[in-house]
């Protein structure tokens, strides 16, 4: 025997209107998510400064906060801070920074992860190797994260300057 469930028209616009809103709440959750997840609508970058050094900077101001690099010339500097930290700072025509790119190796004091760069994780690739990029065209500029795989992972994040 079947039976017919009854529910007021009442009832059932008050159901109706409920699972709607829950519906739309995760969709607005969930949209919400992956734009803190560094998809780009954002207007910066979380990652966008290197030890106070920024894009748009002079290579002197550059020189003046990192101290003298190992290697410099007026395209690039090339600086070691210590055994497991290095950078490379990169100029345009006029002496300013356009891109900054910093490796790190596997026990670096200041290593960033990718959710420090982008605010959110990023799954490994099946060797363990991660990779991700965002523009972020309202700031100019673009961040990638790349980190190797294996016991002695290199980690690599860079800065640059949209043109």
């Amino acid at each position: 025997m079947i039976r017919a469930l009854r529910i007021s028209t009442s009832t059932a616009l008050i159901l109706l209107s409920a699972l709607l809103f829950q519906a739309s709440t995760s969709l607005s959750v969930a949209q919400t998510q992956k734009t803190r997840a560094g998809s780009g609508d954002e207007e910066a970058p979380l990652f966008s400064e290197y030890r106070s050094v920024r894009i748009g900077m002079t290579a002197e101001e550059v020189r003046k906060k990192l101290n003298n690099p190992n290697d410099k010339s007026d395209e690039q500097d090339f600086f070691v801070f210590g055994d497991n930290e290095s950078a490379q700072v990169f100029y345009d025509k006029s002496h300013k920074v356009f891109a900054i790119s910093v490796n790190f190796l596997k026990d670096a004091r200041e290593q960033p992860t990718a959710k420090t760069v982008f605010g959110s994780d990023i799954a490994p690739k099946p060797d363990g190797s991660i990779y991700k990029m965002v523009r972020y065209p309202k700031s100019g500029c673009w961040v990638s994260f790349s980190r190797t795989a294996g016991d002695s992972p290199l980690t690599t994040v860079t800065l640059q300057k949209i043109e």
